[in-house]
């Protein structure tokens, strides 16, 4: 009976530790969203963590245990047609919750040509959590956005396109991310944009003084998104006077996320969690 008790007393502790450790899904739309990308049918299980033809965003927030007043929103990287929501997503709920900051992925609509659909998805994230910070121990003026590659990009996007005080972002965070629009902008921008479309949405050429400071890493052999996007979208920042740091690793090529295997995880990791220090003071 004794065995049978502690059997049961496990059992419920690991249902709890399920609970405690499952995110709040919030329908980023639920009211229904201001813009269509036009994709239909159901999403697309590529495997591997990754999800193609999104047409719903959706929010899963991890609320840290004790909060220390910080949130931050991230957006997986996928070249706007997939997203790899494990790696440069979900797998970072651990390490920021341990951190006290409240973490969120941003499972944002595909553009299909029309990159207005995900940075509104982005804006309204950022407005979900300020609506919702007491809820989760957040300090409104400490909402950041993240992201990776692709993801990057809209994290940039947002960063440079926010309308007002309730969705602009105080900070931003970027994994090897794209600031240059490509020779094939088609999945951003749909076929054949003018220039004054392709200019809108180079995000090195939006940055303002009110543009919020960032963290940006890369890896200098990165063959899919070359450092130079990385490098301009820094010297941007700081020309237009707004707080910036670039780190760029030796190796370790392209989307390497929260990953084991990036050689330098270690380095990045403890980077950012000094930098992120600054914001709580």
């Amino acid at each position: 009976m004794k065995r049978t008790l502690l059997c049961a007393l496990a059992a419920l502790f690991c249902l709890a530790a399920a609970a405690q450790n499952a995110p709040v899904v919030i329908d980023v739309w639920a009211g229904g969203a201001p813009n269509d990308n036009g994709l239909t049918g159901p999403e697309t299980d590529l495997g591997n963590g990754r999800v193609g033809n999104i047409s719903r965003a959706t929010l899963y927030v991890y609320p840290a245990a004790k909060p220390n007043g910080m949130a931050l929103i991230m957006c997986p990287g996928g070249g706007y047609i997939r997203l790899a929501m494990n790696h440069e997503g979900h797998d970072m709920a651990p390490w920021l919750n341990n951190l006290g900051i409240t973490y969120a992925v941003l499972k944002y609509r595909m553009p299909n040509g029309q990159i207005e659909v995900p940075i509104s998805d982005g804006l309204r994230s950022i407005e979900i959590l300020r609506e919702r910070a007491a809820e989760w121990g957040i300090d409104p003026h400490k909402i950041g956005i993240m992201g990776a590659s692709a993801g990057g990009n809209l994290a940039t996007q947002v960063a440079t396109h926010f309308s007002s005080a309730a969705d602009r972002p105080d900070f931003q965070v970027l994994f090897y991310a794209v600031t240059r629009i490509g020779s094939r902008p088609d999945a951003m921008l749909g076929q054949n944009p003018p220039q004054s479309r392709i200019d809108l949405y180079t995000t090195v050429k939006q940055v303002t003084a009110a543009t919020p400071p960032a963290f940006i890493m890369c890896s200098a052999d990165d063959s899919s998104v070359p450092p130079v996007n990385s490098i301009e979208y820094f010297q941007a920042l700081r020309e237009k006077g707004v707080g910036a740091t670039l780190h760029i690793y030796p190796s370790g090529g392209h989307g390497w996320g929260f990953q084991d295997s990036f050689a330098y995880k270690r380095e990045w990791t403890g980077e950012l969690e000094r930098w992120l220090r600054t914001f709580l003071k």
